[in-house]
C-alpha cells in the first residue's frame, strides 16, 4: 500500500468551493480550549505529585491512584458524551465542560486529604472525557474540508499547549512546593471556554440533524461568510436523507460501520499503549531516575519536552492537509519505535551525567515523533470517519477506549518500572509501536482533502454487506 493518496479519492466541489472566515477560526478556537484544559488537567499533576507525595506521604499505588483517577472520569465522559452531545448539541456538551473543569479545579486545589483530592481529580477526569467526544467533532463539523485537518488538530496543539503550560507552572511553583496553585489554575482556561461558547453557534450538520434546516442553512452560511453553499447544502441533506433519523449503539457493528469502528478504536488503543501518556504523567520522575536529581531540574527538563510537543505538533499542522494523514502516522510511528528503542538502551547503562540528558534528548525524539502522527491523527480520524447519525455515540465509543487504555497504562507504569525495570518496560512500549504502525499501514485510509459526506459514502460503498 502506497504512502500517497489513494486514486479515487481527489478533492470534491463542496471542498473547493467552502470558504474559510475568522467565525470558523473562532469556534475552532474556543472549542480547542477544551483541548488545553484536558492537556493542562493531565499535565499539571507529573510536577505537583513530587510535593503531593511528601505531603500525604503517599505509596506507589496512591501515586498511581493520584495520577491515575483521573481517567475513570475521562473513561466515563468520553462514552457518555457522545450520545449527550448528539441529544443535547455540541455547543451545549462544551458549556457543561467547562463548568465541570472549573468545579474540579476548585476542589483540587482547597483539597485537605488524598481522598478528597481524588474525587476532585474525578471531577476534572469527567469533564476532559466530555471535552474529548466533543470538540473535534464540533470543529470538524464548522471547518471547511480543505482546512479541516489543521483546524480539528487545533485540539490536539491546544492539549500539547496545556502540557507545557501545565510544566512551566509547575517549575514556578516548585520553589514553594505550591501544588494547590498548580492544580488550581485551570480554573482559568475553564471559565474562558465557558464565556467563549457563550457567543458559538451550534453545529450546523446537528442542527440539520435534529430537525431545524432554516437554522441550519443560517449558520452555514455564517459560518462561511457567504449565501453560496449550495454544493456543501445538498451533501448534507442527501447524508441526512440516506441515513436514519437517530442513531444506535448496535449500529456501529454495521458493515458499513465497523471497519471505520475497528480503526478507531485501534487507534485508541495504539496512541496509549505506545507509552505517550506515561512520559506525559511521570516525565519528572523518568527524568530523576536517569540521573537529573533536583525537582526543579527534572521539572524544568520536562518542560523542555513539552516544548517539543507543541512545536512539533504545530509542524503536524501545517503538514496535515498538504502532505496527508497517512504519510505523517507512518513516519511518526516508525520515529517512535526507534526512540524507544534507544530510551530501553539508555537505561541499561549506569545513570547520569551525560547519559541523563541523552535520556532526555530520546524523550524529545519520542514526543517529536507522536506529536506528528498518533498524537494529531487519533483525535483527527476519529471526527472524520464516522456517519452523522452515529458520530457522537462512536467517537465518544473511541474516546472511552483511548481513555480506558490510558488508565492501564498509567496505573501500572510505575509497578512494570519496579517489577521489569525502565529497560524491558520502554521495550516492551516499542513492540506494542511496531504492531500499531502495521495496523496503521493495512487499514488507516487517507482522507485528505475530502468533506465528511464523501468519507461516509466511502465507507459504505466498500464495506456494506
Amino acid at each position: 500500500m502506497s504512502l500517497k493518496t489513494p486514486p479515487g479519492m481527489a478533492v470534491s466541489p463542496a471542498a473547493v468551493e467552502a470558504p474559510e472566515t475568522g467565525f470558523v477560526f473562532a469556534a475552532a478556537a474556543f472549542a480547542a480550549l477544551g483541548g488545553l484544559l484536558f492537556g493542562y488537567d493531565t499535565g499539571v499533576i507529573s510536577g505537583a505529585l513530587i510535593f503531593i507525595r511528601a505531603q500525604f506521604g503517599l505509596s506507589t499505588f496512591q501515586q498511581e491512584l493520584a495520577v491515575s483517577v483521573v481517567l475513570i472520569g475521562a473513561a466515563v465522559g468520553a462514552l457518555s458524551g457522545g450520545r449527550l452531545a448528539d441529544v443535547f448539541g455540541r455547543r451545549f456538551m462544551l458549556l457543561i465542560t467547562a463548568l465541570i473543569f472549573v468545579m474540579g479545579a476548585l476542589v483540587c486545589a482547597a483539597a485537605p486529604s488524598l481522598n478528597i483530592l481524588v474525587i476532585g481529580r474525578l471531577i476534572v477526569g469527567l469533564g476532559i472525557g466530555f471535552s474529548t467526544s466533543t470538540v473535534p467533532i464540533y470543529i470538524s463539523e464548522v471547518s471547511p474540508p480543505q482546512t479541516r485537518g489543521w483546524q480539528v488538530s487545533l485540539f490536539q496543539l491546544a492539549i500539547t499547549i496545556g502540557i507545557l503550560a501545565a510544566y512551566v507552572v509547575d517549575y514556578v511553583f516548585s520553589g514553594s512546593s505550591g501544588w494547590r496553585w498548580m492544580l488550581g489554575l485551570a480554573f482559568v482556561p475553564g471559565a474562558i471556554l465557558g464565556l467563549g461558547m457563550i457567543r458559538m453557534p451550534e453545529s450546523p450538520r446537528w442542527l440539520a440533524k435534529h430537525g431545524h434546516p432554516d437554522l441550519a442553512r443560517h449558520v452555514l452560511a455564517r459560518i462561511r461568510g457567504t449565501e453560496s453553499i449550495e454544493s456543501e447544502w445538498l451533501e448534507i441533506q442527501k447524508t441526512l436523507a440516506e441515513a436514519e433519523e437517530r442513531g444506535r449503539f448496535s449500529d456501529l457493528f454495521s458493515p458499513s460501520i465497523r471497519m471505520a469502528l475497528v480503526i478507531g478504536i485501534g487507534l485508541a488503543i495504539f496512541q496509549q499503549v505506545t507509552g505517550i501518556n506515561t512520559v506525559i504523567y511521570y516525565a519528572p520522575l523518568i527524568v530523576q531516575s536517569a540521573g537529573i536529581s533536583t525537582a526543579s531540574g527534572a521539572i524544568l527538563a520536562t518542560a523542555g519536552i513539552g516544548l517539543v510537543n507543541v512545536i512539533m505538533t504545530i509542524v503536524a499542522m501545517w503538514l496535515i492537509d498538504h502532505v496527508g494523514r497517512r504519510p505523517l502516522l507512518l513516519i511518526g510511528i516508525a520515529g517512535m519505535i526507534l526512540s524507544l528503542g534507544v530510551l530501553g538502551l539508555v537505561f541499561r547503562m549506569p545513570t547520569g551525567g551525560a547519559l541523563a540528558w541523552l535520556a532526555v534528548i530520546t524523550l524529545m525524539v519520542y514526543v517529536a515523533s507522536f506529536a506528528i502522527s498518533l498524537g494529531p491523527m487519533f483525535w483527527l480520524l476519529i471526527a472524520e470517519i464516522y456517519p452523522l447519525r452515529v458520530r457522537g455515540i462512536a467517537e465518544g465509543s473511541a474516546a472511552g477506549v483511548n481513555w480506558a487504555f490510558n488508565f492501564l497504562v498509567s496505573i501500572t507504569f510505575l509497578t512494570l518500572v519496579e517489577v521489569l525495570g525502565p529497560s524491558l518496560t520502554f521495550w516492551v512500549y516499542a513492540l506494542l509501536a511496531i504492531v500499531s504502525w502495521l495496523f496503521s499501514y493495512y487499514l488507516v485510509p487517507e482522507t485528505k482533502g475530502r468533506t465528511l459526506e464523501e468519507i461516509e459514502h466511502s465507507f459504505r460503498r466498500r464495506h456494506a454487506a
